[in-house]
């Protein structure tokens, strides 16, 4: 089965210029292109020391303009009316889980529904410490928060008790489209205490940042099987990964070899994959080409 193609959205970068308004009206054209949704990154705050960024070059400077994007996918869902809204990835730790819970369940409400979340647990140390977070506990923290956002969409009175948040006989309204709560994506590497959560508390998993192709494959079946031992659906998993940036024959970066990547990926149970804009579309102009031709790139892909 062909994945949905979603378009990641530069919410650090200035590809929209200085008007924000901008990101909304590339989320226009992605949904009049015909792709099936859209993805935005999340930092609250960055430090001086992106050097530290763990998957290679950190394509940001510090004092880049980042905007926030559950906000951004509500301006989005006001102007959109089919395309999946997702993040890739939302840093749980940074937002109270309670906070978290409304902002999200209204977003879903607001949207018929169309809300996904990538979420993980964030890699820089100042961002975290800055919100009352020791790094060291985030794992932790981000699967409190998790369970206690799945508690509060889906009970009323909810009543949660963990190591991180506890609230007892309150009510959070109102409550996602989706019963529990829209589908969580978890990110990163298969280690057991992912696994758990995906089996747990998720819907799917997003590998990560840089995994092989047959890295890929294999943490699906891995994902899979565990899925079926908890007597949950396997052909329920969502993956979502990044599209693999392909060049031509002449050494250019290439859309249609990139788009056409899809197909490999659906094989081993892909079932979403996201372009990465900026790399294509440096600028508006870059962005209109790209618009253009995407209808027929992708229906041609796979």
């Amino acid at each position: 089965m062909k994945p949905k193609l979603l378009i990641s959205l530069p919410v650090g970068s200035n590809l929209h210029g200085d008007n924000p308004r901008g990101i909304v009206d590339l989320a226009r054209r992605v949904e009049d292109a015909g792709a099936d949704g859209v993805v935005l990154a999340d930092h609250v705050l960055l430090g001086k020391h992106v050097d530290k960024y763990p998957w290679g070059t950190f394509p940001f400077t510090s004092d880049v303009p980042w905007l926030e994007p559950l906000t951004m996918l509500t301006a989005i869902a006001a102007v959109t009316e089919r395309i999946k809204l997702a993040t890739g990835i939302l840093i749980v730790p940074l937002r109270p889980a309670a906070l978290l819970a409304k902002m999200i369940a209204t977003l879903d409400r607001f949207s018929g529904g169309r809300v996904e979340l990538g979420v993980g647990t964030g890699w820089q140390a100042e961002e975290l410490t800055a919100q009352g977070i020791d790094p060291s506990t985030r794992g932790r923290v981000m699967t409190d928060y998790v369970a206690a956002c799945r508690a509060l969409w889906t009970d009323s009175p909810a009543t949660f008790h963990s190591e991180s948040v506890t609230f007892e006989d309150v009510w959070s309204e109102p409550k996602p489209v989706r019963a529990g709560g829209p589908p969580v994506l978890f990110s990163g590497t298969l280690t057991k205490r992912n696994l758990d959560r995906i089996v747990r508390l998720g819907d799917g998993w997003i590998p990560i940042m840089g995994e092989s192709h047959e890295g890929i494959a294999s943490g699906i079946e891995q994902v899979r099987g565990e899925y079926a031992k908890a007597g949950r659906a396997p052909e329920e998993l969502v993956i979502r990964t990044g599209l693999p940036m392909l060049r031509d024959g002449n050494g250019k970066l290439s859309l249609e070899a990139t788009l056409a990547g899809a197909g490999p990926l659906a094989e081993v149970g892909v079932t979403d994959v996201h372009l990465t804009l900026t790399a294509f579309a440096p600028d508006d102009e870059g962005a209109r080409r790209l618009f253009d031709a995407l209808p027929t790139l992708w229906a041609n892909a796979t």
